[in-house]
């Protein structure tokens, strides 16, 4: 889909981080945004930030974790604009405490992780590819995922676990659109480390889902390093130029970095070999990939 003019995209997260960031992006390529976030009043300064600068805009509180939201976010789109050309499924959250052991998660953030970053996926795919197959035209399908999902190891399971997930939903929503010849493309956006607020995720934790105690901090050490990730991390604006890419370009994965290869490829060459792997831990990861790109400037 390379003609974007006056078609229609609906991005969920799309109130900050890279979701904002897609926004101006494709409003800047000439669509019409349906801003949709979990934070109604942070969904709204960004339409109103949009309109102000000449944009077609509108914003609809979702809870993607929500079946019924997100077949309301469709029905408010087409009863608004009369079609959807793009949908960007890209809400994502991130429990705190996440370097944990596996079995020391509660199932509360078990529970969260699926329901927003899995579930927020698939929800907003039986919601929209239906509409979308029967309007007849070009689309694209953008699913932000993550380097998590391509990788392995101990740490972040209960994101990581979900982004896998979210990789093999992705691929297959891929496959079965090409085996039915239909004119929708999809994009896997795999981000490494990115500026954004997704690691205050706990702001929007439902209460229902609080452990005892109340939600987790962030692991102490990532709190200690996290000034030097954040400071040479890729910005939203950067992600969001990759995403306009990959849907002009059709392309299926868009990473972000270079830095996580290695691991990607051990960690399948193990799988091909019937060999143990020796996984590095997403923070070394990280940490890699910060250094790489500090080292570049």
């Amino acid at each position: 889909m390379q003609n974007l003019t006056d078609r229609v995209a609906v991005i969920t997260g799309a109130a900050s981080g890279i979701g904002a960031a897609m926004a101006w992006r494709f409003a800047r390529a000439g669509m019409k945004i349906v801003v949709s976030d979990v934070d109604a009043e942070a969904a709204s300064a960004t339409r109103e930030a949009l309109a102000a600068a000449g944009h077609d805009a509108i914003a609809v509180r979702t809870d993607v974790a929500n079946p019924a939201d997100l077949d309301a976010l469709a029905e408010r789109a087409y009863a608004h604009y009369g079609a959807v050309h793009l949908l960007c499924n890209n809400a994502g959250i991130v429990p705190g405490g996440r370097h944990r052991a596996v079995w020391e998660y509660p199932l509360e953030d078990w529970r969260w992780s699926l329901d927003v970053n899995l579930l927020g996926v698939v929800h907003g795919i039986r919601s929209f590819i239906p509409r979308m197959l029967a309007q007849g035209t070009e689309g694209h399908v953008i699913t932000t995922a993550s380097v998590a999902g391509l990788v392995s190891g101990s740490g972040s399971v209960v994101y990581s676990a979900a982004k896998h997930a979210v990789v093999r939903t992705t691929e297959a929503l891929y496959a079965a659109l090409r085996e039915r010849s239909a004119s929708i493309g999809v994009t896997l956006l795999c981000p490494g480390l990115v500026n954004t607020r997704i690691y205050e995720s706990e702001r929007s934790r439902p209460a229902a889902l609080c452990p005892d105690g109340g939600p987790a901090d962030e692991a102490p050490e990532l709190k200690a390093i996290s000034e030097q990730l954040y400071s040479t991390a890729i910005s939203p604006a950067e992600v969001a130029e990759l995403a306009w890419r990959g849907v002009v370009d059709n392309q299926l994965y868009v990473l972000t970095t270079d830095s996580f290869d290695a691991a990607v490829r051990d960690r399948m060459e193990a799988i091909l070999m019937r060999r143990n792997p020796d996984f590095a831990s997403l923070l070394q990861l990280s940490t890699r990939e910060a250094a790489e790109r500090d080292g570049g400037r």
